[in-house]
């Protein structure tokens, strides 16, 4: 349960925040277009 808990924290820091090197040092979520879909 209490990984559980973590899992969705963990995720977003992975996916948002955390830089990889595959990526020339940004996160995942720069390569999506609209990820947040704050257009239309």
């Amino acid at each position: 349960q209490q990984r559980r808990d973590a899992l969705a924290g963990w995720l977003h820091t992975y996916n948002h925040h955390r830089a990889h090197t595959a990526l020339g040092g940004k996160p995942p979520a720069s390569r999506v277009p609209n990820l947040t879909g704050q257009y239309s």
